[in-house]
């Protein structure tokens, strides 16, 4: 099958064969692109494998798109070259029984070994599932045998609001040998639900892919729309969703630097940060009627009932530092994160982390910078930090609430509108039109694909949640560590559960 039937500014299209992908692929890598996506579609004619490479400065991205017979459906693996390709592969056999040829680790990566084989959920033609297996069968987690080796067992349900997951801690004395985190309890089938809907009718679903990245999720999916939908939007739009973004950062980085002074035992600067955060949830809900920040973006525009004031913002910033400044004045909440749970940057850099994982660890990717929807965010500071300990992590999070509020003030300046709306198109492309969303979230850059049918409908959403690329460090990072600094660790990472499994 054909790439769609348009040019795209920043965005090339190959047709490639089995025989030429490989090679392909390893070029761009060595060019200094990353494999940003992987998205399975079960065309009329056979199974279509879209690859998004992407790379910055300038913003370029490179679709390789590889075809597949139905009745065989086969694609060479690339976990060779990329650790993440190896991933997105195990998604996509579990997903639409795709074989991969090669990969050195052919196992179920989404689906739990009680789902019946050969039955394949993002099929069009999958039907109702057959029975399942026995829930309870044990998982074959890989066994670490020696003098004094035991096993901790932690999950699925955790203490408190948190979504299942599970992690087989392998332990001699307090020392962690090996940890094994098995998520995908809660597989929603959310880019099922989006195919044959309305554009206006997945808007929600992107918002609630992760509560806590509404903004962030929300955008990405409204700017794949417009690339497809070839929707000009105003540069007074941008500027509000820019703002937008930053307040959806604010509010996290604050939450999480209270909760790893909380882990330390330092409970009172804690409080001081969940009374800033509450602060700013109020601030959500003045300036869009939601606290969480729903309903402010769509495709096309963006609407607010207030702006942020500069002065407030500033001085929650100050707040904030003076937190952190009295807690790592604390020689304990120090010592406990200093060298704790340290990821390499060679380690970063080879399992693809994003966000400020990455950045802690001198991994400089952000999508404001490298992937700018709006040219008032290429400017953002590069990272400060780079030892990859929860120290590193948290000074990372201090980092990014000070640029974002400069930057949420600088873009102010500009004066937008509260309402800032572009008029839809009223034409249809005949054929297959796709759009890409690249947006740096709190966690780290998003990646929305989108496909339109020529009705207009979503015929194909593809989300990546930047979780689904830093969960594999969180293990590593843990190697050799004490199992009494795993909750630190943990929360240092602060990934999602939910934008992991959706």
């Amino acid at each position: 099958m054909s790439p769609d039937p348009r040019t795209y500014p920043n965005r090339r299209q190959s047709a490639l064969t089995a025989t030429t992908l490989v090679d392909r692929a390893a070029t761009l890598l060595d060019s200094g692109y990353r494999l940003a996506l992987m998205s399975g579609h079960d065309d009329p004619d056979g199974f279509r494998v879209i690859y998004l490479f992407v790379a910055a400065q300038p913003d370029r991205r490179v679709e390789l798109i590889l075809t597949t017979s139905r009745s065989t459906p086969q694609i060479p693996s690339l976990a060779a070259l990329s650790f993440p390709a190896g991933r997105f592969e195990r998604e996509l056999h579990d997903l639409f029984g795709i074989e991969v040829v090669g990969h050195p680790l052919p196992r179920r990566l989404v689906l739990h070994q009680h789902w019946p084989d050969g039955w394949y959920p993002m099929r069009r033609d999958a039907g109702p599932p057959p029975d399942f297996g026995d829930v309870d069968e044990p998982y074959p987690f890989l066994t670490v045998a020696g003098t004094g080796v035991y096993e901790i067992p932690v999950g699925p349900i955790h203490a408190g609001l948190i979504e299942p997951g599970h992690f087989r801690f392998s332990v001699v004395g307090e020392t962690i040998l090996k940890l094994k985190a098995r998520l995908w309890f809660v597989h929603k089938g959310i880019e099922k639900l989006a195919e044959g809907k309305l554009i206006a009718d997945v808007l929600p679903l992107a918002e609630r892919v992760s509560g806590d990245t509404t903004a962030g999720h929300a955008l990405a999916f409204c700017l794949a729309v417009e690339e497809a939908r070839d929707w000009p939007v105003s540069p007074q739009t941008q500027v509000l969703r820019a703002i937008l973004l930053e307040l959806e950062r604010l509010y996290n980085h604050v939450t999480d630097i209270g909760a790893l002074c909380n882990d330390v035992g330092y409970g009172i600067a804690n409080a001081h940060a969940q009374r800033i955060r509450e602060q700013l949830l109020r601030l959500n809900k003045q300036v869009t009627g939601h606290r969480l920040l729903r309903g402010a973006i769509a495709p096309g525009g963006a609407r607010v009932r207030a702006l942020p004031e500069p002065q407030v913002l500033t001085a929650i910033a100050a707040d904030i530092q003076e937190i952190v400044d009295i807690a790592l004045g604390n020689s304990v909440v120090l010592d406990r994160m200093t060298g704790t749970a340290v990821l390499s940057l060679d380690q970063a850099r080879d399992i693809g982390t994003l966000g400020y994982v990455a950045r802690a660890s001198g991994h400089d990717h952000d999508a404001r910078r490298d992937h700018p929807f709006t040219p008032s965010t290429a400017g953002v500071a590069a990272a400060a930090h780079s030892s990859g300990d929860v120290l590193a992590r948290l000074l990372t999070r201090v980092d990014e609430i000070h640029n974002s509020v400069v930057l949420i003030s600088q873009l102010l300046e500009t004066r937008p509108p509260l309402t800032a709306e572009n008029a839809k198109p009223t034409w249809l492309t005949v054929g297959r039109t796709s759009g890409i969303g690249l947006v740096e979230g709190w966690r780290g850059t998003i990646a929305h694909r989108v496909e339109l049918g020529p009705d207009g409908r979503v015929s194909r959403l593809k989300i990546v949640d930047p979780s689904f690329f830093n969960w594999p460090a969180l293990p590593v990072a843990l190697a050799d560590t004490i199992v009494p600094d795993f909750p630190l660790t943990n929360k240092s990472f602060n990934l999602s559960y939910a934008g992991n499994d959706l």
